[in-house]
């Protein structure tokens, strides 16, 4: 890779291979272009590479103290960040997001460089932890690894992993319940901030009405309450979003499902697993194990590289259907589905009909999130996907021609993340899932499919990469909502104008 820095030793070599993934992938979120990603990920990986040899001469010039910075992924995400942010003030702002770009000029985004007090608690309590436990706490929570492959990468024992998880959970919540106190805050806050550290404590304690409401209006103490609550599935949430800041939550869902197509969702903790092996058998799988994902690293980045000086068009230009199946493949996909990105034509629309995924694979490549969902109204759409069947009318007791699994994968006091998968019964070449939340209820967000919503209803229309979906194969994309209240339902689901079965 010419345009990155050589690696001065082997522990710079494995940065690399262990972390670029991660930076092409939040780089990918960032820009409009596959080109611009590969670039913008270049850019700030070298920038993080010096960051990181700065520190490391900083202190063993010095005391011999290790100067306080994020750990590796982090610090290599927020160099992304910033060299987007340098991007847009030297004139190429054209190369990234929109609503990125909105961002950047916004007071959420000069907190991540404003005065330490103000910045985001998760940032803070982070920084607070030791190098090795915060590596640790961002590897399990942010990037969904499992803990016997945290532990090979951190070389720690791996019966004990998961304890010392548990503590520096209890260690980062403590750090960032100081790091709440000391904060600039009004007095309704600060009456409510020790009434906020108790009750998060327990994980069957209410939350009263008051401190409900309060958490509602209040976003620096809803930040702090998604830190302290260590049982409720935010803490990821609140790394990501206090770390990384625009896209964290996309983040998020691209990483955990490159992890599961990474690993395989059926054999989780790998060689680990089979205790009764041959030696020699054991040594192999342990091998595969431990060099598969920075050999699947190495050719993500070959590809990301390759796809940036095709003859089809520049990153920038996202109005054609290479380009936009191209934007999935920079992005930690398995091995697997990386041979049809740089075999399929210049002029292909989508992935090729002839090579689905099987149902049992793990989701398509994640895209990135889609524009706030458009206000105009629009009605629920007829049936338009086209079969390679004949149309069939059901009758009364004919099964339904899909099934919907709806999972809502985190939440918050103002707005949660959900994820939808359908399995359909027929060929599709292009899909509409329509379905209805409560009134006062908007998708602000949605990837893999583009938003419309009109009252309640709401319709995510397929991708050009995803159109096509093989009878039996499954069709997934994911949003966020923001909310009053606690609801997180979503119901009434058809595709392409025909009711679902829900599981």
């Amino acid at each position: 890779m010419p345009d990155l820095p050589s690696p001065q030793d082997a522990t710079e070599a494995a940065l690399f291979s262990e972390c670029w993934d991660a930076v092409l992938s939040y780089a990918d979120l960032c820009t409009a272009g596959s080109s611009a990603a590969a670039e913008l990920a270049r850019e700030a990986f070298a920038e993080g590479i010096r960051e990181l040899r700065a520190a490391e001469s900083g202190s063993m010039r010095g005391t011999g103290r290790r100067s306080s910075r994020l750990p590796r992924i982090p610090l290599l995400l927020t160099a992304v960040r910033t060299t987007a942010a340098a991007w847009e003030k030297g004139g190429q702002g054209h190369k990234l997001d929109p609503e990125l770009r909105l961002w950047l000029h916004s007071d959420e985004a000069a907190r991540y460089t404003g005065p330490p007090l103000e910045r985001p608690i998760a940032l803070r309590g982070l920084r607070d932890l030791q190098q090795a436990d915060a590596e640790l706490l961002w590897l399990a929570e942010a990037e969904a690894l499992p803990l016997p492959l945290v532990a090979r990468r951190l070389g720690l024992d791996p019966a004990t992993t998961a304890d010392e998880l548990a503590q520096v959970s209890r260690l980062f919540r403590d750090r960032c319940h100081r790091n709440h106190l000391d904060s600039p805050m009004d007095a309704e806050c600060r009456s409510y901030a020790r009434l906020l550290d108790a009750v998060t404590r327990s994980p069957v304690a209410d939350t009263p009405e008051d401190l409900s409401r309060h958490l509602a209006t209040c976003r620096q103490c809803a930040e702090a309450a998604a830190c302290l609550r260590l049982n409720t599935g935010t803490l990821p949430g609140a790394l990501a979003g206090g770390v990384i800041g625009w896209g964290g939550l996309a983040y998020l869902e691209r990483r955990r499902r490159a992890a599961e197509a990474r690993l395989g969702a059926g054999n989780p903790d790998g060689p680990d697993a089979d205790h009764d092996d041959p030696a020699g058998a054991r040594s192999r799988k342990a091998r595969v194990a431990r060099h598969g994902p920075m050999a699947a690293a190495v050719v993500v980045s070959l590809l990301a590289l390759a796809v940036s000086l095709m003859p089809f068009g520049d990153g920038g230009d996202t109005g054609t259907a290479a380009s936009d199946n191209d934007r999935g493949g920079p992005v930690a996909a398995p091995a697997p589905s990386l041979p049809p990105v740089g075999t399929a034509p210049s002029g292909s629309a989508g992935p090729d009909p002839s090579s689905p995924s099987p149902p049992s694979a793990a989701p398509s490549r994640t895209a990135r999130p889609s524009r706030t969902a458009d206000p105009a109204p629009e009605p629920d759409p007829e049936p338009q996907g086209t079969s390679s069947g004949a149309a069939e009318t059901p009758g009364a007791d004919s099964p339904a021609p899909c099934r919907v699994d709806y999972d809502v994968l985190n939440q918050w006091p103002d707005g949660y993340q959900a994820a939808v998968t359908v399995t359909t019964r027929h060929t599709l070449d292009g899909w509409r899932v329509a379905f209805t939340v409560p009134e006062d209820h908007r998708v602000t967000h949605m990837w893999d499919a583009s938003a419309h919503q009109t009252g309640g209803r709401v319709t995510a229309t397929a991708a050009d990469y995803n159109a096509h979906v093989e009878a039996g194969a499954r069709l997934s994309f994911g949003f966020l909502t923001a909310r009053r209240g606690t609801d997180t339902r979503a119901y009434d689901f058809t595709l392409n104008g025909r009711a679902c079965e829900v599981a």
